[in-house]
């Protein structure tokens, strides 16, 4: 028996299939929409093909994560929408096409929320000023420190979590069969039940680790390194960090860079925690990794002005925000200026002019 093949759905028509499944979805639209609806169904056979196709690829999707009473109501609504087609070729009323094709969009408000919720990362974030504490389903806590983005991915066998801006402490539940990643540019941090945190500052990754064990691999465009250059050695990224130490690793620029050049310091717990206590404590910093910290807290954030002032470092107690006592400090012991613009405080050493 032959079949016809079926018809090529463009881009064009799918997204616009997609953009009137989620309208209907939202509840019921006013009788304006409706009849809009009908009228592109109407402008080409195609389109009530690729609405219908829509549909079908979230219920694929959701099939993953659906209950029997959601998956009742989507095969319903499913069987309404090729009713509606099948209407529609033998010239049933234009109401009537409507409402069945409207009966099809409703699992999108049932299930397909479900759906991306599910399979999407969920995002936690704080503002400028703002700290968070996160109590994560797995029995792992997570804190961020002010202007970060972290987001979390959890499935039965991994547990994956994504730092995009600022820095954030992590208390990993012990579950050796579910790993816990952390990616920071192109940093992974793997472990099981330990406490460390991750920082994105300066185009550096910074890892601490407070207690347990991490495995600290690279992403690069062959795959996920195991071993970390320090120096002239190639250590094991398991044998990377103890308890007490820091790592610092320049962001990959590209996939052809090769495996970047690790520095490990001794880290002061106190210290490298006092953000969660709103307290900034620097030991011998640059200028612009203590600025980039600040500028997390301030309601006008502070920017390099000149060569000179990036060079100088800072040993010193802040209260998480208070600028202006940075910029006293400066002006004192640097002969750091500070000029205040619009949208942020410019320091200048020695009364040079601005960088370009």
């Amino acid at each position: 028996m032959n079949h016809a093949p079926r018809p090529v759905i463009t881009s064009e028509r799918a997204e616009r299939a997609a953009v009137w499944a989620a309208r209907l979805a939202d509840g019921q639209p006013p009788v304006e929409q409706q009849v809009a609806f009908q009228e592109w169904l109407d402008a080409d056979p195609l389109h009530a093909v690729a609405f219908e196709e829509i549909v079908g690829a979230w219920d694929a999707v959701e099939h993953y994560a659906a209950s029997e009473p959601v998956m009742a109501l989507r095969e319903a609504a499913l069987a309404s929408a090729r009713r509606s087609l099948q209407r529609r070729q033998t010239g049933a009323p234009r109401r009537m096409l409507i409402w069945s094709a409207m009966a099809a969009s409703l699992l999108l408000m049932v299930a397909g929320g479900a759906t991306f919720a599910w399979l999407m990362p969920r995002t936690y974030e704080t503002g400028v000023g703002e700290r968070r504490v996160v109590a994560l389903s797995d029995g792992s806590k997570l804190s961020l420190d002010a202007a970060t983005v972290v987001k979390v991915k959890f499935s039965q066998g991994s547990r994956r979590l994504w730092l995009e801006r600022g820095r954030a402490r992590f208390e990993v539940a012990k579950n050796p069969l579910r790993p816990f990643s952390v990616t920071a540019a192109d940093e992974v941090v793997v472990a099981t039940g330990t406490a460390f945190s991750v920082e994105l500052v300066q185009r550096q990754v910074r890892v601490v680790l407070y207690e347990g064990h991490v495995a600290l691999l690279q992403r690069q465009g062959d795959g996920i390194h195991p071993t970390v250059t320090v120096g002239a050695a190639h250590l094991p990224a398991d044998r990377l960090l103890t308890p007490g130490r820091e790592v610092i690793l320049p962001e990959t620029a590209t996939p052809q860079v090769a495996v970047a050049t690790a520095l490990v310091e001794r880290a002061d717990p106190v210290r490298s925690l006092s953000w969660e206590a709103g307290q900034l404590v620097f030991e011998d910093e640059p200028l612009p990794v203590v600025i980039e910290r600040m500028n997390r807290y301030a309601a006008k954030p502070l920017a390099i002005g000149n060569a000179a002032a990036a060079n100088v470092r800072i040993s010193g107690v802040f209260r998480a925000g208070d600028t202006d006592a940075l910029v006293q400090g400066l002006s004192a012991a640097f002969n750091v200026q500070a000029r205040e613009g619009a949208t942020a405080i410019t320091l200048i050493k020695g009364g040079a002019k601005p960088a370009a």
